[in-house]
């Protein structure tokens, strides 16, 4: 059953399937059905990747957005709540 707050499905399993995070994945589809795909794209792609980051860095990422245990958490652990939230 469609998720009506989606607004451009394909994106978003498109987005999910690559291991996107629910919340990225609906901000881009419902982006793109609104500014068109050419326009989101063009802007995307600024963000560094996690493995480039040191722990620190993802710590305080995961602390912005609230990711429980995230002081117990080992880098790779970071990593990975960090892409599932």
């Amino acid at each position: 059953m469609p998720n009506p707050s989606i607004k451009n499905e394909k994106v978003y399993e498109k987005i999910r399937d690559e291991g996107g995070s629910k919340e990225k994945a609906a901000r881009i589809a419902n982006a793109s059905a609104a500014e068109g795909a050419g326009t989101v794209s063009a802007r995307g792609g600024r963000a560094g990747s996690y493995d480039d980051m040191t722990r620190d860095e993802l710590y305080e990422r995961a602390r912005k957005i609230g990711i429980e245990g995230r002081s117990d958490m080992s880098k790779d652990e970071l990593i990975a709540a960090l892409r599932d939230h």
